[in-house]
């Protein structure tokens, strides 16, 4: 079927608009798969904030090489869709988290903030944790010092008060 020019302009500027608003985005084969397998995967990346769409390779190539990207290019061939994401590590945890269930699902290749991924990149980068996480980690890791030297004074004012309350039953 083809698609009109009008269409075509929509999904480039489509596209390019998602290219610039995200961190990471993932290419990926989805052939062979059934229309359930499909909705179950839209589902997922709905519920994570990823924008998961299919467009036309030529599409995919015209927009990625307005900006400089040309790694893309060998594997644009044959069906494929794209998961965008905001997050860097969303697109990727969701293609993991989705193809889980759907074996038919590989993994094309990705980006993250401009840089090539391979297969395995992607797998690694899916493995981690997401930003929200890592502050969380880091905060408690800063938090550890403070925390301890709190408790010390704590401990140190308690004792003092023990004594001075010893001190004090045994004038009585």
């Amino acid at each position: 079927m083809a698609v009109s020019k009008a269409t075509k302009t929509e999904q480039l500027d489509e596209i390019r608009q998602k290219l610039e608003e995200s961190a990471s985005f993932v290419l990926i084969d989805y052939v062979g798969i059934n229309a359930a397998q499909a909705t179950a995967f839209r589902k997922n990346f709905r519920e994570k904030g990823v924008h998961y769409k299919v467009y036309k390779n030529r599409i995919l190539k015209i927009a990625l090489n307005e900006k400089g990207i040309t790694d893309f290019d060998k594997f644009l061939e044959g069906t494929t869709a794209v998961a965008f994401s905001k997050d860097p590590t969303g697109a990727a945890s969701s293609v993991i988290d989705g193809s889980k269930d759907i074996p038919k699902i590989k993994i094309k290749c990705g980006s993250l903030d401009g840089a090539f991924l391979d297969e395995e990149g992607v797998k690694a980068l899916a493995s981690m944790p997401s930003k929200e996480t890592l502050l969380a980690m880091l905060l408690g890791v800063m938090q550890g010092p403070v925390r301890g030297l709190a408790v010390g004074l704590n401990a140190t004012i308690a004792g003092l008060a023990r004594a001075l309350q010893a001190v004090a039953d045994g004038k009585n």
